[in-house]
């Protein structure tokens, strides 16, 4: 019976994993509908009802003794070092959020792409360089190609592709603060969103009072879109956390390709931006590079699967 439940478990993680990098493969389709708006007032508006459904969320969960009961949130609300870790990784958040946003509503999906694309390998160089982790050679050249590509994409394009660069980074930095925080990403969201609210408010009643606000000008369809992108923040957050819980972490890490392709679709199929020779050429690079880091990857967990039946 405890097998069928892990069975069942895994399943319902791996759906649950699935879907999360699913829905953010095809958001950039509900975010172009909104790409008339300013994408600093755009992610504003995620922040404030990303907040909101959270406040009603996150406490029903912590009263029904989900990510780590009241005690443990209690004890991070009175801690200055958990504040200090989670307005860091706001504001990380809040670049990623506003590179994503410019590039789905300026019709460069692609560079989303991309830049969710490199975003594992900088995670990897990040933990070179902060933490003192140690790289084979194959995780050295997946970087370099990855490098390869994105600078084949600059010389072309005759310009840096800016948007990809701020989000992988961003969210890489993102990734390194959340690894020094104590709670679990639900709760952590909470708290990133509370630290910008108040900032967030003051830049929307200004915007509202001078008359530049969409929500207020915009039409119903805009301003239940802007609603929609508390949902369209959280839930995609929650199915992920849900999967982590059940899955191996390794399958995690390739399971997370799922988004970027499906963006890159998204950007040269519906939304018809130029896929050139060099991009494809850049792309390809930077695909080697994640086919490299795959199998270095998949070659470790063999190796630790094997280390662990040994020692049992």
């Amino acid at each position: 019976m405890l097998a069928i439940e892990t069975s069942s478990s895994r399943r319902i993680g791996f759906a649950c994993a699935i879907g999360a990098h699913t829905l953010w493969g095809l958001f950039p389709l509900y975010w172009r509908y909104l790409r008339h708006m300013d994408s600093v007032e755009l992610v504003g508006h995620r922040i404030l009802w990303s907040f909101v459904l959270l406040l009603v969320l996150v406490p029903c969960l912590l009263s029904a003794k989900q990510l780590g009961g009241w005690p443990k949130f209690r004890k991070a609300l009175t801690n200055p070092r958990y504040w200090m870790v989670y307005t860091l990784a706001g504001a990380m958040i809040t670049i990623n959020w506003l590179a994503f946003v410019y590039a789905v509503t300026n019709d460069r999906i692609l560079d989303a792409s991309l830049g969710y694309y490199i975003n594992p390998l900088l995670n990897v160089l990040l933990g070179v360089a902060v933490l003192g982790e140690r790289l084979g050679w194959q995780q050295w050249v997946a970087i370099l190609l990855a490098a390869i590509g994105v600078g084949v994409m600059t010389v072309a394009g005759g310009g840096l592709p800016w948007p990809a660069v701020a989000m992988a980074t961003s969210f890489a930095v993102y990734g390194l603060i959340k690894k020094k925080a104590p709670l679990p990403a639900l709760a952590g969201l909470l708290l990133e969103t509370s630290v910008l609210v108040l900032p967030t408010l003051v830049y929307l009643s200004w915007l509202h009072s001078d008359g530049q606000g969409a929500f207020v000008s915009g039409t119903t369809t805009t301003r239940l879109l802007m609603l929609g992108g508390g949902v369209v923040t959280v839930v995609p957050l929650t199915l992920f956390a849900l999967a982590t819980q059940r899955v191996a972490l390794s399958t995690i890490g390739v399971l997370q390709y799922i988004g970027p392709t499906l963006q890159l679709i998204v950007g040269a199929v519906v939304a018809g931006e130029p896929f050139g020779k060099w991009r494809i050429v850049g792309f390809a690079f930077v695909w080697c590079g994640i086919l490299l880091f795959l199998i270095k990857l998949r070659a470790d967990n063999a190796v630790r699967r094997a280390l662990a039946q040994e020692a049992a």
